[in-house]
Protein backbone atom coordinates (compact mmCIF):
# COMPACT_ATOMS: atom_id res chain seq x y z
CA UNK A 1 0.00 0.00 0.00
CA UNK A 2 2.99 2.34 0.60
CA UNK A 3 4.41 1.75 -2.64
CA UNK A 4 1.02 2.54 -4.16
CA UNK A 5 0.84 5.62 -2.48
CA UNK A 6 4.47 6.66 -3.12
CA UNK A 7 4.21 6.15 -7.31
CA UNK A 8 0.60 7.79 -7.22
CA UNK A 9 2.49 11.14 -5.65
CA UNK A 10 5.38 10.59 -7.83
CA UNK A 11 2.77 10.12 -11.10
CA UNK A 12 1.27 13.38 -9.63
CA UNK A 13 4.24 15.57 -9.59
CA UNK A 14 5.33 14.52 -12.86
CA UNK A 15 1.90 15.30 -14.74
CA UNK A 16 2.23 18.73 -13.15
CA UNK A 17 5.45 19.02 -14.79
CA UNK A 18 4.25 17.80 -18.02
CA UNK A 19 1.30 19.90 -17.92
CA UNK A 20 3.77 23.11 -16.90
CA UNK A 21 5.69 22.19 -20.04
CA UNK A 22 2.63 21.73 -22.51
CA UNK A 23 1.15 25.45 -21.06
CA UNK A 24 4.55 27.09 -21.75
CA UNK A 25 4.90 25.50 -25.22
CA UNK A 26 1.30 26.72 -26.15
CA UNK A 27 1.87 30.19 -24.64
CA UNK A 28 5.22 30.07 -27.07
CA UNK A 29 3.20 28.63 -29.85
CA UNK A 30 0.44 31.54 -29.45
CA UNK A 31 3.21 34.31 -28.83
CA UNK A 32 5.46 32.90 -32.56
CA UNK A 33 2.09 32.90 -34.40
CA UNK A 34 1.39 36.29 -33.28
CA UNK A 35 4.85 37.81 -34.39
CA UNK A 36 4.58 35.98 -37.46
CA UNK A 37 1.13 37.57 -38.42
CA UNK A 38 2.60 40.85 -37.55
CA UNK A 39 -0.53 41.05 -34.29
CA UNK A 40 1.93 41.82 -32.30
CA UNK A 41 2.98 45.31 -32.58
CA UNK A 42 6.69 44.64 -32.52
CA UNK A 43 9.29 43.92 -34.89
CA UNK A 44 9.27 40.40 -35.97
CA UNK A 45 12.99 39.37 -35.17
CA UNK A 46 12.51 41.11 -31.80
CA UNK A 47 8.96 39.50 -31.21
CA UNK A 48 10.63 35.88 -32.02
CA UNK A 49 13.44 36.61 -29.99
CA UNK A 50 11.39 37.56 -26.94
CA UNK A 51 8.79 34.67 -27.51
CA UNK A 52 11.66 32.50 -27.98
CA UNK A 53 13.03 33.85 -24.08
CA UNK A 54 10.12 33.60 -22.60
CA UNK A 55 9.52 29.93 -23.21
CA UNK A 56 13.37 29.12 -22.33
CA UNK A 57 12.54 30.96 -18.63
CA UNK A 58 9.37 29.00 -18.46
CA UNK A 59 11.39 25.61 -19.20
CA UNK A 60 13.53 26.37 -16.75
CA UNK A 61 11.14 27.15 -14.07
CA UNK A 62 12.74 31.09 -13.79
CA UNK A 63 9.72 32.60 -15.35
CA UNK A 64 6.48 33.23 -12.73
CA UNK A 65 8.23 30.67 -10.38
CA UNK A 66 7.34 30.54 -7.09
CA UNK A 67 9.95 32.00 -4.42
CA UNK A 68 11.05 30.02 -1.61
CA UNK A 69 7.89 31.30 0.84
CA UNK A 70 5.74 29.89 -1.19
CA UNK A 71 4.62 32.88 -3.46
CA UNK A 72 5.07 33.84 -7.02
CA UNK A 73 8.06 36.46 -7.67
CA UNK A 74 5.29 38.56 -9.94
CA UNK A 75 2.76 38.85 -7.50
CA UNK A 76 5.56 39.64 -4.59
CA UNK A 77 7.66 42.07 -7.02
CA UNK A 78 3.72 44.35 -7.27
CA UNK A 79 3.56 44.71 -3.34
CA UNK A 80 7.21 45.86 -3.18
CA UNK A 81 6.45 48.53 -5.91
CA UNK A 82 3.63 49.55 -3.24
CA UNK A 83 5.95 50.02 -0.05
CA UNK A 84 7.24 53.57 -1.20
CA UNK A 85 3.45 54.93 -1.22
CA UNK A 86 1.95 56.45 2.04
CA UNK A 87 0.00 53.97 4.36
CA UNK A 88 -3.62 54.78 2.53
CA UNK A 89 -2.14 54.95 -1.50
CA UNK A 90 -0.05 51.61 -0.28
CA UNK A 91 -3.23 49.58 1.41
CA UNK A 92 -5.40 50.92 -2.60
CA UNK A 93 -1.96 49.80 -4.42
CA UNK A 94 -2.11 46.46 -2.72
CA UNK A 95 -6.06 46.36 -3.36
CA UNK A 96 -5.77 47.01 -7.32
CA UNK A 97 -2.96 43.85 -7.54
CA UNK A 98 -4.63 41.61 -5.75
CA UNK A 99 -8.27 42.23 -6.13
CA UNK A 100 -8.54 44.52 -9.19
CA UNK A 101 -9.68 44.08 -12.63
CA UNK A 102 -6.93 44.55 -15.12
CA UNK A 103 -7.34 45.46 -18.45
CA UNK A 104 -5.63 46.26 -22.03
CA UNK A 105 -2.10 44.68 -23.45
CA UNK A 106 1.38 45.67 -23.74
CA UNK A 107 0.87 45.99 -27.40
CA UNK A 108 -1.95 47.78 -26.95
CA UNK A 109 -0.29 50.20 -25.10
CA UNK A 110 -0.27 49.33 -21.33
CA UNK A 111 -2.20 47.16 -18.86
CA UNK A 112 -4.71 48.84 -16.67
CA UNK A 113 -5.14 47.45 -13.28
CA UNK A 114 -8.47 49.25 -11.75
CA UNK A 115 -10.24 48.72 -8.44
CA UNK A 116 -12.86 50.02 -7.11
CA UNK A 117 -13.80 51.12 -3.66
CA UNK A 118 -17.05 52.72 -1.85
CA UNK A 119 -16.21 55.13 1.26
CA UNK A 120 -19.32 56.05 2.87
CA UNK A 121 -19.38 59.93 3.12
CA UNK A 122 -19.30 61.07 7.02
CA UNK A 123 -22.46 62.63 8.46
CA UNK A 124 -22.56 66.34 8.31
CA UNK A 125 -21.46 67.74 11.27
CA UNK A 126 -24.37 70.04 13.49
CA UNK A 127 -22.41 72.23 15.13
CA UNK A 128 -22.86 75.90 15.22
CA UNK A 129 -19.35 76.72 14.82
CA UNK A 130 -19.08 74.80 11.07
CA UNK A 131 -21.88 76.39 9.54
CA UNK A 132 -21.22 79.45 7.48
CA UNK A 133 -22.45 82.81 8.68
CA UNK A 134 -24.99 84.41 6.33
CA UNK A 135 -23.10 87.97 4.93
CA UNK A 136 -25.06 90.62 6.41
CA UNK A 137 -27.34 92.38 3.64
CA UNK A 138 -26.78 95.56 2.11
CA UNK A 139 -28.90 98.29 1.16
CA UNK A 140 -28.47 99.65 -2.43
CA UNK A 141 -27.62 103.02 -2.22
CA UNK A 142 -30.45 105.33 -3.21
CA UNK A 143 -30.80 106.87 -6.66
CA UNK A 144 -29.80 110.54 -6.67
CA UNK A 145 -32.36 112.75 -7.50
CA UNK A 146 -31.82 114.22 -11.36
CA UNK A 147 -31.42 118.10 -11.64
Amino acid sequence: MRAFLILTLASMGCAAVVSAADTARATYERERAACLSGQSGQDRGTCLREAAAAYQEARSGRRGAATSDGTDRYAQNARLRCQPLPPADRAECEARISSGTTSGSVSGGGILREHRSVQPLEPASTNAESQPTPSPQTSPAPASAPQ
